[in-house]
């Protein structure tokens, strides 16, 4: 916590700040905070652009990033392409198959089909619903059970020879469920079909390897992984991103323009129109290496332990219900959670008057709260800088609110 600025400071009433939401976002270790302030105090230039000092050390740092991040998910550098956000990554794709010509593996018509799945989050939904639309196709979906799992026996009949597209969520910001990407891969590869990982959820909390895995595309997020906003990462396969069309056009993503026409750079500038966020993939580079340093599976195992801890203190509470796995297999480090007699709005705001930070609502996955017939859920998420003593003081803030609104 020493590390974390933010964590030092005081809430409503003097209450110690229990931040419980990092699966929205991720507080800040200094080193990253100082990374930016760094870059903009003694670096700040516009890459790819200029031929001075500060040009040519702002390259280096923003290509330096570039390199942290491939080795972090164990891609080649050229593989990995800075956006603004893994909502923006995701429409890339989206966009760049709209962009595609007849023919071409990227692009879609009736008949074809899109497959993602009823947990996902609304940025890996709603850009394949839009892409449906604009060409044609079906979009269909993978069911989820009411335990939290996806329903695997589906792949068969879901996944078929009209499939273009697997789109599916690495961990699910609700339930806290890792999916089978095996699984899910192989359904795809046999029949052809492209897959999209979403990982805004695993990449900050376990190793994960892209070429282990087996996905085409694969997106997350620089905020939830203790960097900064504005800056995301769309990795894809060399071969892919090279045969792709750009999704948007201007300076530093050409390679020759004339007034009729222009040809694109090499992936993956092609794809990084206009001046990047510079100090945003400075900063980033930062946190995965301050990531680096405690170790990936150090992460994981703690976001384990804190996780049982978290299901073991919620079993005993009467009222309440955990909404997704009851056990901590292939699970991550969510809990989302209805009270009885409470509606989740009113569970935040008792908890905020306790110093505790959650999330409450729909988290952007409606589909998934009308699967279980509710509004939305309570949601504490964890991460690094948490203890097993904010779980107990969590246990205890719904327990206030429990007796705030008589409900016990």
């Amino acid at each position: 916590m020493k590390d974390f600025p933010i964590l030092r400071r005081s809430m409503r009433g003097g209450k110690r700040l229990t931040y419980l939401d990092s699966g929205a976002t991720s507080q800040k270790p200094q080193s990253v905070i100082d990374a930016q302030s760094t870059f903009y105090a003694e670096k700040n230039a516009a890459v790819h652009r200029g031929a001075h000092l500060l040009a040519e050390e702002a390259d280096a740092a923003y290509e330096g990033a570039r390199k942290i991040v491939a080795n972090f998910i164990g891609a080649e550098i050229d593989e990995v392409v800075f956006t603004k956000s893994a909502t923006e990554s995701i429409n890339a794709i989206a966009y760049s198959f709209s962009n595609s010509g007849a023919g071409s593996r990227f692009s879609l018509k009736p008949g074809d089909s899109i497959v993602v799945t009823e947990m996902e989050h609304h940025a890996n939904l709603i850009p394949w619903q839009q892409l449906a639309r604009r060409t044609g196709a079906t979009l269909k979906w993978i069911p989820v059970t009411q335990e939290g799992r996806l329903d695997y026996s589906t792949l068969d009949h879901l996944v078929d020879s009209s499939t273009k597209v697997l789109a599916f969520t690495h961990q699910s910001n609700v339930l806290g469920t890792i999916n089978d990407v095996a699984q899910l891969v192989a359904a795809a590869k046999k029949v052809g079909a492209l897959t999209v990982l979403d990982a805004c959820q695993s990449v900050p909390h376990f190793a994960v390897d892209v070429k282990s895995l087996g996905v085409d595309f694969l997106a997350f997020s620089g905020h939830k992984t203790l960097g900064p906003t504005g800056i995301g990462i769309l990795w894809g396969r060399a071969e892919l991103l090279d045969a792709m069309e750009p999704y948007l056009y201007g300076g530093s993503m050409i390679e020759s323009v004339t007034m009729e026409s222009a040809t694109w750079a090499p992936a993956p500038r092609k794809f990084e129109a206009g001046v990047p966020n510079m100090a945003g993939a400075v900063g980033f580079g930062a946190a995965l290496e301050y990531l680096n340093s405690l170790g990936m599976e150090n992460v994981h195992a703690w976001e384990q332990e804190l996780t049982q801890y978290a299901l073991d203190k919620f079993s005993e509470l009467k009222g309440v219900t955990v909404i997704g796995p009851k056990d901590a297999i292939d699970r991550g480090a969510v809990i989302s959670f209805t009270v009885e007699g409470i509606h989740p709005h009113d569970v935040g705001q008792v908890l905020d008057q306790h110093g505790i930070a959650v999330r409450t609502g729909h988290h952007c996955a409606w589909p998934l709260m009308k699967k279980y017939g509710i509004t939305g859920t309570t949601r504490a998420s964890f991460y690094i800088y948490n203890t097993l003593a904010d779980i107990d003081t969590l246990v205890a803030g719904v327990i206030s609110a429990q007796e705030y609104f008589k409900v016990i």
